[in-house]
């Protein structure tokens, strides 16, 4: 079962700038270490509902890694996980519902202080990533891989809602009520030009929207195409949205 975010990735051209900027903005950000031949370091603020945000650089040119393209186009929030009970099982379930999903793929990471930490998961491809999500299972437990450290200056507790652009909203809404078992609720975004449909998936919301005219969603999918906007971040005092700038391209806001 598909059990609610498990993180979100923001891909950045300096990742030790974005950890500075990011730490300016409240956030407990901790070193993750290096995805040994794959070319990206990363950097983690892990959240107390269980959630975190990947903050991902490239210490190597690695034109074949799916998020080498989207950041070359501005980077930002550009792909998310969410956890499961059942790998295999969400993997075929998704696959079966439409998504383009990979088969079962190790990886891992060597962190700072040289604990290697693994893992297996399944990505949705080509125009699906950033879309549908991608799942994964711990090998060496989830407590190895995601930090401790969850109390933040700013007083964010976890994610609240996700906001996806889409091109097909009725291929979209097909995978996630079949993946999902339920209906999901139709909302509307005029200021954002949109239209979509909602999920709640374990704790936090997904908003998937398609535009229906001149407006912010048109105009990402123009230049972005079908990948994740936005998303919110609750428990903070102050409802604001921050600085573009110094998320390095994140839509993000505190609400």
């Amino acid at each position: 079962m598909l059990r609610g975010i498990d993180h979100l990735v923001i891909a950045v051209p300096d990742l030790a700038a974005a950890i500075k900027t990011y730490r300016d903005l409240g956030f407990t950000v901790v070193a993750g270490g290096r995805h040994t031949g794959v070319g990206t370091d990363n950097a983690l603020i892990a959240f107390r509902d269980a959630s975190y945000l990947e903050l991902v650089g490239f210490y190597e040119p690695r034109p074949d890694h799916r998020w080498w393209v989207p950041l070359q186009q501005g980077g930002g929030l550009v792909d998310f996980c969410l956890q499961t009970d059942d790998l295999a099982g969400d993997a075929g379930v998704l696959r079966a519902a439409g998504v383009d999903m990979g088969d079962l793929e190790p990886r891992h990471r060597l962190r700072p202080d040289g604990v290697e930490v693994r893992w297996v998961c399944a990505l949705a491809r080509g125009d699906h990533r950033g879309v549908a999500p991608f799942v994964l299972a711990e090998e060496t437990g989830r407590d190895e891989r995601v930090p401790g450290q969850r109390v933040h200056a700013n007083g964010v507790t976890g994610v609240g809602c996700v906001t996806v652009a889409v091109h097909n909203l009725a291929a979209v809404r097909g995978w996630y009520e079949q993946a999902l078992g339920v209906r999901g609720t139709d909302v509307a975004s005029p200021e954002l030009g949109a239209t979509g449909v909602r999920f709640p998936i374990g704790p936090h919301i997904f908003e998937f929207l398609a535009a229906t005219g001149a407006g912010a969603v048109r105009d990402w999918l123009a230049r972005r195409g079908a990948s994740p906007y936005a998303a919110t971040l609750v428990g903070a005092p102050r409802h604001i949205p921050l600085d573009l700038g110094r998320t390095w391209g994140a839509r993000l806001a505190l609400a």
